[in-house]
């Protein structure tokens, strides 16, 4: 990786992260029945979520409280460095040494997106002896969505992303902000934590009372949102992601992936992934696999989701329609 790939990966992802075996018929649906364990009857599908960059299970509590409440079965999962096993610098901690925050090595340099692939394999197939499945990723969390697909078709009854990286012709998220559709994106514009490129990570301090750095952070993930409200959001970030993620090839396998029934919820205020590169996906996949092309759904929201939920908890409760073991 050049010195300027790597400096373009530092910042992308930094901000992105405000920004997780068998034979079946090729007809779309065709996974609904055909696998999956528990004791008879009436199975209900189980959500797995996965979180985007930066983000950890937690990001998606909220949906799952209303997804549950309305009778769904949830379950978000922490990708390998985040969550519970996130590192938070010394350098991060208060008072913060924004020199050391260059330097402090990490954990998660030596996570790839494999690791994120293997680990939700491995929930998906436990899950899986209870009823179908549906896969979720949001953001970044799209390229384990694709991982997974490629992987394990048999175990998944839909996929679904939720203003989510979908590389199709592309190899990698990086390719896919470098596009035309991609001119509007804001990802590049949030002041970062240059840290040192042998690190193998990007470092973002959410915990930053930079002005600057708040406005346009809150411009490209969040606007419309009040201010207090995004505090909170981005204080649930974590501030270290790997970095070879955004460079790794994760594009989709039409004789596995492609097979999947799909959906893609549409953010139409989003400033990092814009609609124009989000359709640009859907359509790159829809022409892979014209037999089963994405069912697409449009939330007006920014990268961070809408501030008032209901509408993507609505588009999230559709996905279990028609599935039932």
């Amino acid at each position: 990786m050049t010195d300027h790939t790597r400096r373009t990966v530092l910042r992308t992802a930094a901000a992105t992260g405000a920004l997780a075996a068998g034979t079946l018929a090729a007809a779309p649906g065709a996974n609904a029945a055909a696998h999956g364990g528990g004791h008879g009857g009436h199975r209900l599908p189980t959500y797995v979520f996965v979180h985007g960059a930066n983000s950890s299970a937690g990001g998606w509590a909220p949906y799952m409280r209303e997804l549950t409440l309305l009778g769904h079965r949830t379950l978000a999962v922490d990708l390998p460095g985040h969550g519970p096993d996130a590192y938070f610098p010394v350098a991060y901690q208060a008072p913060q040494d924004l020199e050391a925050l260059k330097t402090e090595p990490s954990p998660l340099g030596k996570v790839t997106l494999d690791d994120y692939t293997d680990h939700v394999v491995e929930v998906v197939r436990r899950a899986r002896r209870n009823g179908p499945v549906i896969l979720v990723g949001q953001s970044q969390g799209g390229l384990t969505v694709n991982r997974v697909g490629n992987a394990v078709p048999e175990l998944l009854d839909r996929i679904a992303y939720v203003s989510a990286f979908c590389p199709v012709k592309l190899p990698t998220l990086l390719d896919y902000l470098k596009t035309p559709e991609a001119k509007d994106s804001l990802a590049f514009t949030i002041p970062g934590i240059a840290a040192a490129p042998e690190l193998g990570i990007t470092r973002a301090n959410w915990r930053s009372g930079n002005p600057d750095f708040l406005a346009k952070l809150k411009a490209a993930t969040a606007a419309g949102y009040p201010d207090a409200a995004f505090r909170a959001l981005i204080n649930t970030l974590e501030p270290d992601e790997t970095a070879g993620i955004a460079v790794t090839d994760a594009r989709v396998d039409a004789a596995t992936w492609g097979r999947i029934p799909r959906t893609y919820i549409r953010f139409s205020e989003d400033r990092m992934i814009p609609p124009a590169l989000q359709d640009r996906m859907i359509a790159e996949a829809d022409a892979l696999t014209p037999r089963n092309r994405f069912t697409v759904r449009t939330v007006r929201a920014p990268h961070m989701g809408p501030y008032r939920r209901a509408p993507l908890v609505s588009a999230l409760a559709e996905l279990a329609r028609g599935i039932a073991g």
